[in-house]
């Protein structure tokens, strides 16, 4: 299995703890850990280190200063902006397949079914974030003029389909398309409005839990989704929003206890 992240000093501890909740919870042994950073970034070592205890490989994937010179770069839209976009660039050429997943999330069952999902010829796979109405899937379509899309993809976990990217992502039609449009979530938005009809769709119940919305996913299911169900059934359970699990000030009731606990471990099992 091969998973990429992309982080800088602020989140190395938040990605220990996915890969730990990783390693305690899927069934896949051999895995190797993509980690996109910058020259800065200071804090290697602890990763390397994290994944020699945990039986997997890290490797650090390092952009060059010179790799966006040609790309529109502002306060708005600042080059991390383009690392899940371009990965693809800068990751070994016999990869074919790897799952991005952002920092701030954990895995609570098997990650494998998600992995070996067949792509077929679709770029991606990812999830549809549930919503009580269809308002803002419609919104999002008239906004980024994508109406073949399914829905208004969350880049938060994406299994990509590399011999597919490499062959249709040209990185100048992303920068002429930030250009030309004023984007409110800069990479979601490219994402999607290029490419949301070559995404498969999974669905988010499973593989990407917003861990806002229980009361909105047991609404929707008719009371399927309860907090028994999530725990045994839900792979990916994504702390998405600003307030973050780990931040002193949030509270998203059991689903931040169960985060800090594995926060904990994780910390405990680097300290030994």
């Amino acid at each position: 299995m091969n998973l990429l992240f992309s982080i800088d000093d602020r989140f190395y501890q938040q990605l220990l703890t996915v890969l730990y909740s990783i390693y305690l919870n899927s069934s896949v042994n051999d895995i190797d850990v993509y980690v996109i950073v910058t020259k800065d970034f200071t804090h290697s070592a602890e990763l390397s280190a994290g994944c020699q205890k945990l039986g997997m490989h890290y490797h650090q994937v390092e952009i060059p200063e010179s790799a966006f010179k040609n790309a529109p770069v502002t306060d708005r839209y600042p080059t991390t902006i383009y690392y899940r976009l371009l990965a693809h660039l800068y990751l070994p050429k016999q990869l074919h397949r790897i799952l991005y997943l952002d920092a701030d999330l954990l895995c609570i069952n098997d990650l494998r079914p998600l992995y070996e999902i067949d792509l077929q010829n679709y770029m991606y796979a990812s999830a549809i974030h549930t919503n009580l109405t269809n308002a803002t899937d419609v919104i999002n379509k008239i906004r980024l003029q994508n109406f073949d899309a399914d829905g208004y993809y969350n880049s938060g976990v994406l299994l990509m389909n590399l011999d597919e990217i490499r062959r249709r992502v040209d990185p100048n039609a992303i920068f002429d398309y930030i250009r030309d449009h004023i984007l409110l979530l800069p990479d979601q938005d490219v994402l999607n409005a290029l490419y949301g009809r070559y995404i498969l769709s999974v669905p988010d119940e499973l593989y990407n839990f917003d861990a806002r919305n229980l009361r909105v996913y047991e609404t929707i299911t008719l009371g399927k989704c309860t907090l028994d169900w999530v725990i045994k059934n839900t792979v990916i359970l994504h702390y998405c929003g600003r307030q973050k699990p780990w931040l002193a000030t949030t509270n998203h009731g059991r689903f931040t206890s169960l985060y800090k606990n594995y926060f904990q471990m994780t910390s405990r099992l680097m300290q030994d």
